[in-house]
């Protein structure tokens, strides 16, 4: 298949390397034409395992190419893929401006049939008003068809999940896309939902705030856990070996962050209550989620009193492991609340110090993991890599002016930690 994908992010740029690894020819647009260079120069502007070998390759084999031109984009495809970002507004909606800009481009551009897929999260109904933009600025004014196909890629194992996904979910309006939108899927061999495309899109809303749901959850039994001494990775095995329940999503931490479900939760409050229906249970998730970064930064007040002038060292600045995303990390929102008490921070993450630099000010940023901990008053584990498991805590707690670590992930064993000679906090334990 021909395919464009408009928008090189995170969700763009995996969708369409990945479909150039499927064996499709795939053209890639960009209005940042900086970005847009980079790419052609072999560069990649996001960290995620595996995809700067997989654009590599593709490239190499001339089934991946990058512009700046939707025009190009539109004349070279017979499915276009809209993969743009929709952030936040401040009253929980979000913003549909680029979605809007995308599909005015489209139509300018076609001049014989199209499907034009929505990649991108928007609120149910957004394909009606593609649909309505499409026949609006479609000069040509040419048959088209909108499917709405949500993407349900975790940053960090995005490549992975592409490769081998749980389900494509297809929303159309008209049978006529479905043979062309599964051949596109064919080489990845997943059960294929055909459905309505409102179905589709509120399916990606859905799915997000469970998840978050999930997370929530097990974060208020951390709280009960540490009011009655047992300890909540112990309740999250125990419930998650029941099959209806699962334990993925079910680690208690600082709760959860980036740029899918805070967004993705406060998009379908607003959704619904546009529609008329008050979803308190998901505004419950939200201050649950709230409440624990609250809990975990008394945590850390209450033990060292006074943080002004302390020297804290924060292992993780991504808002998980696995990416270099920093935004609404829950380790930059922790640092900024340590910063605000007057804390000095030593800050190090395996893959988003240069990203971090632009959102955390006047902290040093440290390229050895081992040596963060050199003069600190505590250290605080804020972003789960795998990699921090592996710090020598007996250089630590001889570096540091008092051996105190805050694992806001529960990355070490408390009866280990003791016997290291550390006061060790952590959550739910």
């Amino acid at each position: 298949m021909n395919i464009t994908i408009v928008g090189t992010g995170y969700v763009g740029l995996v969708t369409g390397t990945c479909f150039a690894e499927g064996g499709h020819q795939v053209v890639c647009v960009d209005c940042d034409a900086e970005k847009i260079t980079t790419l052609q120069a072999g560069g990649i502007p996001i960290y995620e395992p595996g995809l700067a070998e997989l654009v590599k390759k593709n490239v190499d084999e001339n089934r991946l190419s990058f512009t700046t031109s939707t025009k190009e984009g539109v004349d070279k495809s017979d499915v276009i893929f809209i993969a743009v970002p929709t952030p936040p507004l401040s009253d929980g909606s979000v913003d549909l401006s680029f979605i809007e800009g995308v599909a005015r481009d489209i139509a300018g551009a076609m001049t014989s049939y199209k499907i034009v897929v929505d990649k991108s999260t928007v609120p149910v109904k957004t394909g009606e008003k593609v649909v309505e933009t499409i026949k609006r600025y479609c000069k040509a004014k040419v048959e088209f068809d909108v499917v709405s196909n949500p993407e349900f890629l975790r940053e960090g194992f995005a490549v992975e999940d592409f490769m081998r996904p749980d389900r494509v979910v297809i929303g159309v309006s008209s049978p006529r896309p479905v043979p062309a939108m599964q051949e596109v899927f064919a080489p990845y061999n997943a059960p294929v939902i055909v459905t309505d495309i409102n179905s589709a899109e509120l399916i990606k809303h859905a799915a997000n705030s469970f998840l978050a749901l999930k997370i929530s959850y097990i974060n208020a039994i951390s709280v009960i856990c540490e009011a009655t001494g047992a300890n909540v990775q112990e309740v999250a095995n125990g419930i998650g070996m029941d099959a209806r329940i699962g334990r993925r999503f079910l680690d208690a931490g600082l709760g959860f962050g980036g740029s899918c479900f805070p967004k993705d939760l406060s998009a379908f409050i607003k959704i619904s209550e546009q529609l008329g229906y008050d979803f308190r249970l998901l505004k419950e998730v939200q201050r649950i989620n709230a409440e624990q970064m609250e809990r975990f930064a008394k945590k850390i007040s209450d033990t060292l009193w006074v943080l002004k002038e302390k020297k804290i060292g924060v292992f993780g600045l991504a808002f998980k492991q696995n990416t270099d995303d920093v935004r609404m990390s829950p380790a930059i929102d922790l640092c900024h609340r340590l910063q605000e008490e007057g804390a000095l921070l030593r800050v190090h993450d395996p893959k988003a110090m240069e990203k971090a630099k632009a959102v955390l000010k006047d902290v040093t940023f440290v390229a050895d993991m081992n040596a963060v901990a050199d003069g600190c008053d505590a250290l605080v584990v804020a972003t789960e890599w795998p990699e921090f498991k592996k710090l020598d805590l007996e250089r630590a707690r001889k570096a540091m002016t008092h051996p105190i670590l805050f694992d806001g992930r529960n990355l070490f064993d408390p009866t280990e930690m003791e016997r290291l000679g550390f006061i060790y906090k952590s959550i739910g334990r």
